[in-house]
Parts: structure tokens; C-alpha cells; sequence
């Protein structure tokens, strides 16, 4: 089992260039099964989630090929509309790839997606959104199946602004007949994403980033190349962990605007933060205050996979900080190991109260899920002593390289037993000495 070893208290300083954006990438992978062509994506991070989301391409028919942030994807000869159990846990996100096989072969078999348990995450508002569109659902022994010869162009009312249920209505939408009209649709930057690169391959989308997105169905699409945006939860993560260790970073390639509802947290509570076009640069050089309340929600509301790396920063900060939790009943799983190390947290339902202490210690602590995990490495940073980390295999879904990008601004940080990188690079990484 690979392990983070983490020696804390090492200010950080320096300059990185953030990872493209896990949650805009992955819809934009199963998107490109619409053009039955060539897509060229540009700035992919190398994330366990994108492999398990180029798998389930290649599963399907498609030929892929990486070169470096590169991957050319050729879905001409896809031959397969079901995708098996064991493909579609690998990641919560998987269920975007419904509203693309069924528009693109007319029906489509998945099972229910994995990914990290952060609690009820239904596929209801999917489901309903593709039978409004004329889709046939058939639910059985954990799967789910849909057919259409061709969907329709409808209005849709989505109850809550879901991320997912957006892009598979934008996705199945592009080739449907007549147009489509979505309310209530996920303002997120990476749906704006999604909408540039559907429209280079030629769909008709307009509106994405506003709570009405309009898409007019198109007969056919071409191949088409497109850059991902940058990551603004990895950026987040690393202004987390700066916070937690103190010190200046400069972040390249970032789109600040994309996250201003936490860098606002983050100056309240004493940082310093400047900011332009495509960076930003960040500087924590004493004791934090509480900021009371952070309050998660939509965007633009504070993102609430930005929950726990904030919190992490504020276990030390001086006063009170009430979160409250608004997306996911189970995403304090991070709350008991930060206790570990010394935080004074208390949960009440949705309700995390920090008291903010004068220093976390060092100890032995497991991520139960993706952001939870990025949050114990930079309340780790922040610690006295040596602290280890275990379950990166959650860390690995969504942080390219963030041992080595933490190194590269001073972090005392190593991997070891890093099997999933050295089979993916090739290496591995030399251990401290005292590694076993």
C-alpha cells in the first residue's frame, strides 16, 4: 500500500503550473463518442479517473493514444453500447457516459457508478432528464438501460442544479431533433468547458455557465481538437496546503476568477492573494482567523470539494469556523483524522464547528476519499513531527504529481511504494533513506 511520508513545518516557496481540470475532462472524454471521428484533447492530467474513463473508451471500441497531456481519440469503429460493472466503479463520474452511448448508438446498458462514498449522490435527475427526451429507462439487478432511436428536443427542469445531470443532458442533446431547453442547469466553469468543446466539433450549444442552457439539435459533428481548462480544486489544494505551512506560492496557468469564493476565505483569514489573467500568487506568513460561516453550495457558491482542504488550513487558525455542508451528507470522513492530529472539530449532522488550536502534531492517517485525502497532506505539511498518509489511491484520482509538485515548493514529502506511478512513468521515485 503506498504512503505519503510527511515531515511538517517546511514553509513553502516557488512556482508551479497547475494540472488541466479533472471534472471538465471527464465529460469532454465521453463527449468525443458523439462525432464517430477524431478528437484531439489537449492539457489531460494523468489521473486515475482519466484512465479509468480511457478504458471504458477503449472498452467500447474507441482507439486512444497518449502523448504526454496529449490523447487522440478515434471513436469511427465503436461497436459497444454496455459498459461492465467493473469499469463503471472505478469512478463516480462514469454515468456521463450514458447520455453519450445513447445518442450515439441509439440505446445504452451501465451499471451503477463507484467512486468515493461521499453518500447519496442519486442518477434519478439523469434518468429523468433522458425520459423527458423520449428515452425508454428499464432498471434491474444494479444496472441501468436506455433506448431511443433518436432523442428529442424538450424542456427540462432540473430540481437541483446537478453537475452531472447537466452535461448528460448537453451531451445527448447535441444530436437530438428540435431543441432543447435546460433550467436550473450546474453554472460551473467546467460546463462552460464542455459547451466550448461540443460546439468545435459542431453542436449549437449556447447559454452554459448561466441557468438556461439552450441546445439545438445538430444531424452530424466533425472532428475537432480542444484545450482543457486548468483545475481550480487543485489550485484551491495548493493554497490549502500554503496556508497550512505558511509561506509564498505563485500558481501558472490558473484562472483565479474560476475560484474567487475561496480565495475570499483565504484573505479574510489573514492571506495575502494577487491575482491576474492566469495566475495567482499567494502568501501566508502568520497566525490565520477564523472565518464563520463557510456555507457550501452551487456555483458560484463556495465548492464543496474545497470543503476539507479549508478546513484543514483552519484547524489553526484563531477563533471559530462553522461549515456547513450542503452537497453531500458523508464528507466530514476527513473530521476523525484531523482530530488525530490535534484539530478540536465537532460535527452535528451537517454541521462541522472548528476551534481553532495553537499547533497540530504528527500521526498516522488514512484518506477515505478524494479531497478528504488532499486535506490530511496539508494539515500534514502544517504539523509537527513526521505524519504518514495512507489511501492514495483516492489522492491518485484527482492531483497529478502532487508529491512532486508540493517538493518543488519546499514540502518535505515522499512516496513510497509507488507502484501506480512507476507503472504509469515507467520510475520510481527515490525514497528518503529511512523508507522502508
Amino acid at each position: 500500500m503506498d504512503t505519503y511520508i510527511i515531515n511538517g513545518r517546511h514553509k513553502l516557496d516557488g512556482s508551479i503550473r497547475v494540472q488541466g481540470a479533472k471534472n471538465s475532462v471527464l465529460p469532454i472524454l465521453a463527449a468525443t463518442i458523439l462525432n464517430a471521428g477524431t478528437s484531439i484533447i489537449h492539457n489531460c492530467p494523468e489521473l486515475r479517473d482519466v484512465e479509468a474513463a480511457l478504458k471504458i473508451l477503449r472498452y467500447l471500441g474507441c482507439s486512444v493514444i497518449r502523448q504526454g497531456d496529449t490523447i487522440y481519440i478515434d471513436s469511427s469503429q465503436l461497436c459497444k453500447c454496455t459498459i461492465p460493472h467493473s469499469l463503471m466503479r472505478e469512478m463516480r463520474s462514469s454515468v456521463i457516459f450514458l447520455g453519450a452511448i445513447l445518442a450515439r448508438t441509439g440505446e445504452a446498458v451501465v451499471a451503477h457508478p463507484g467512486g468515493c462514498e461521499l453518500g447519496a449522490r442519486p442518477i434519478d435527475l439523469h434518468l429523468k432528464a433522458l425520459s423527458t427526451m423520449g428515452a425508454e429507462i428499464k432498471e434491474y439487478a444494479g444496472n441501468v438501460s436506455c433506448a431511443a432511436a433518436r432523442l428529442r428536443g424538450s424542456i427540462i427542469d432540473l430540481s437541483f442544479p446537478s453537475v452531472g445531470a447537466t452535461e448528460n443532458v448537453m451531451i445527448s442533446a447535441t444530436t437530438a431533433l428540435g431543441t432543447t431547453v435546460l433550467h436550473n442547469a450546474a453554472r460551473e466553469p467546467e460546463i462552460y468547458d464542455l459547451q466550448c468543446f461540443l460546439n468545435s466539433m459542431g453542436a449549437k450549444i449556447s447559454g452554459a455557465g448561466t441557468p438556461v442552457v439552450t441546445i439545438d439539435g445538430v444531424h452530424s459533428l466533425h472532428n475537432t481538437e480542444h484545450e482543457v481548462i486548468s483545475d481550480r480544486i487543485a489550485s484551491i489544494t495548493y493554497l490549502a496546503c500554503t496556508a497550512c505551512a505558511g509561506g509564498e506560492i505563485l500558481l501558472e496557468g490558473t484562472i483565479p476568477d474560476h475560484y474567487r469564493s475561496v480565495t475570499d476565505v483565504f484573505c479574510r483569514s489573514g492571506c495575502t492573494v494577487t491575482t491576474g489573467k492566469d495566475y495567482l500568487r499567494f502568501r501566508c506568513g502568520g497566525e490565520l482567523k477564523a472565518v464563520s460561516p463557510i456555507v457550501t453550495s452551487p456555483y458560484p457558491g463556495f465548492p464543496t470539494d474545497a470543503q476539507a482542504p479549508v478546513m484543514a488550513a483552519l484547524t489553526k487558525s484563531k477563533g471559530i469556523t462553522v461549515f456547513i455542508e450542503n452537497i453531500f451528507e458523508n464528507r466530514y470522513r476527513h473530521v476523525p483524522e484531523l482530530i488525530s492530529m490535534g484539530a478540536n472539530i465537532r460535527t452535528e449532522g451537517r454541521t462541522a464547528i472548528v476551534t481553532g488550536v495553537s499547533a497540530l502534531h504528527s500521526a498516522s492517517v488514512s484518506a477515505a476519499d478524494l479531497r478528504g485525502g488532499a486535506a490530511l497532506v496539508a494539515a500534514a505539511l502544517g504539523a509537527e513531527g513526521e505524519s504518514i498518509v495512507s489511501g492514495l489511491s483516492h489522492i491518485d484520482r484527482g492531483y497529478e504529481h502532487f508529491d512532486e509538485n508540493l517538493r518543488k515548493l519546499g514540502a518535505s514529502i515522499y512516496r513510497i511504494n509507488d507502484t501506480y506511478r512507476s507503472e504509469q512513468n515507467g520510475t520510481k521515485e527515490k525514497a528518503p533513506q529511512n523508507a522502508q
